[in-house]
This record gives C-alpha cells, structure tokens and sequence, in this order.
C-alpha cells in the first residue's frame, strides 16, 4: 500500500515536520497557539475564534501565526483535538460498562464547550487525543470476537449519538432561554405539533402529542432519556456478538 504523505496539520499535532525553520529561535509553539484559541472559544464561541483575534491573544502579530499553523481551518483540527480530554481508562472494565462511560463521558465534554459541536464534522480524528477515545472503544471490544471494521463503526456510531444529544441539549436550553417566539423546549415543541398536525395525515404522531409524551420526554432528557437511547444502541451491539459468536 502506497505511503501517503502527511498532510501539514496532522503532521504538526504529531510533531512530524520535516521541514528545517530558517530565522530566529521562535517566540511561540504550536500549543501556545492553540491554548489561546481555546480560551477564545470559551469565552466568546467558535465566531470569536480568528487569526487575529488569537495573534492578539498570545501578542503578535497575526502573520505570525502562520509559521505555525497554514490557516485558520487547520487551526481549527487542532483545536477540536487539544479540546477534548483524555478518554476514560479502560482498567478492565466489560465492554458495555467501558462503552457507556466512554459515550457519556463523549457527550459530557462536549456539553461543557458546546463550539466542538461546530467542528465534530470537520475531519476525522487525527490528532493524539482523539485517536486515543477510538483506540480505547477498540480495545473495550477486543475480546467479543468482533472484526476490526465492526469495532470501528461502533465507535463511530457511539461517537455520533453522543454529539447528536449534546447538541439536542444544547438546542433545548437555548430555545428554553428565548424570550421570543421560538419553541420553548420538548413540551412547547408538543404545543406547537398540536397546533399544526392534521391526525388524518399524522395519526400516531397526532396521538402522540395528545398523550403529553413531549411534555413527559422533556423531564428525561439529560439522563434517563440519554441512557434509553444508549441501551438501544449497546443492546444492538450485544446481538451482534451473540450472532458472530454463534
């Protein structure tokens, strides 16, 4: 198989360059850089975050930057990356106790910077610590009998539900928060289906929201509705063990 050439960011996150540096002893590194455009994003968002506003933050000049980093989107890579904590330690554990963990402890991280939620679509991981989460769900699955392919497409999987409800969460407690007119979490959500749907059309979603199963859903939410949805996904998981190993 053909050696592909490291693309310069990845590259950079594993201190892979190549490429001698002509010039003076540099003033910054890489992680500089990418704490102070951590610290943008928490403060005022990913739209706080750009070439400038982070030249400010660390105290140069913004063409600076560019020695270290080619541009803002690769800026971008490696801050997804170094945003992202160490994943849980496996220390063991069966593979569905590890996996639910890990997936909550995925949607945990990115609760607390909700900006990731902009980025989780921008690469796949690349970097340290992001390849460190999936060599983690790799290895919780290592003895089920599963092929390589198979454990990585659940990783995969429970990567995506973790950042589907995070960003469920996050859309309920912004639109919780509105003053406007705008749909003021699950139950204001019923209300507004119970004011729009035609039960010819939509019979079971019609009944649905005459049952409140909105209102009832809005109370569990963060944990017990997260949990229902993870069983769904680790009891699949646990089928198709069964069915290899049969």
């Amino acid at each position: 198989m053909a050696e592909h050439r490291l693309p310069p960011v990845v590259a950079r996150m594993w201190g892979r360059e190549t490429s001698p540096r002509h010039g003076p002893r540099p003033s910054l590194d890489l992680g500089r850089i990418v704490d102070a455009a951590i610290r943008i994003a928490d403060r005022d968002g990913l739209e706080g975050v750009k070439m400038s506003s982070v030249a400010t933050e660390v105290g140069v000049a913004t063409m600076s930057l560019y020695r270290y980093v080619g541009s803002k989107d690769e800026l971008l890579i490696v801050m997804a990356d170094a945003a992202a904590p160490e994943p849980p330690v496996l220390d063991g554990r069966p593979w569905r106790v590890y996996l639910t963990d890990w997936t909550r402890a995925n949607r945990d991280f990115l609760l607390g910077r909700p900006w990731l939620l902009a980025l989780s679509q921008h690469t796949p991981p690349a970097g340290p610590r992001s390849l460190r989460w999936l060599d983690r769900a790799l290895a919780a699955l290592a003895d089920t009998g599963l092929g390589y392919g198979e454990r990585i497409s659940i990783a995969t999987t429970l990567a995506g539900y973790a950042t589907r409800q995070a960003a469920l969460a996050h859309a309920l407690n912004r639109t919780a928060a509105a003053t406007d007119d705008s749909i003021a979490g699950l139950a204001g959500y019923g209300d507004i289906l119970g004011q729009v749907l035609d039960p010819d059309g939509y019979p079971e979603l019609t009944a649905a929201v005459r049952a409140n199963a909105f209102g009832v859903a809005a109370e569990w939410i963060d944990n017990a509705d997260f949990t229902f949805g993870l069983d769904l996904l680790l009891d699949g998981i646990q089928a198709l063990i069964t069915r290899g190993n049969s």
